[in-house]
């Protein structure tokens, strides 16, 4: 089975680009943007917030996969 990343609209925030995060590691949506808010805020100049960005605009969205899951058979 290969895991294949992308943005989750159903439990989004802003574009899905963490909550897609969360669910390729299996793991809360909540820990991952906590996470991500607290390494962008003790970061140098918040690079983090270009890389959110550019995560945004080069992950497809759950429904260009064309799976109801993120796993392919």
């Amino acid at each position: 089975m290969q895991k294949k990343l992308y943005k989750d609209s159903s439990t989004k925030m802003l574009c899905g680009v963490l909550s897609g995060i969360a669910q390729y590691f299996n793991i809360d949506a909540t820990i991952v943007r906590v996470a991500y808010v607290l390494l962008s805020f003790f970061s140098a100049s918040f690079p983090g917030v270009i890389a959110y960005i550019i995560l945004a605009a080069i992950m497809p969205d759950k429904s260009q996969i064309g799976h109801d899951d993120y796993t392919v058979e």
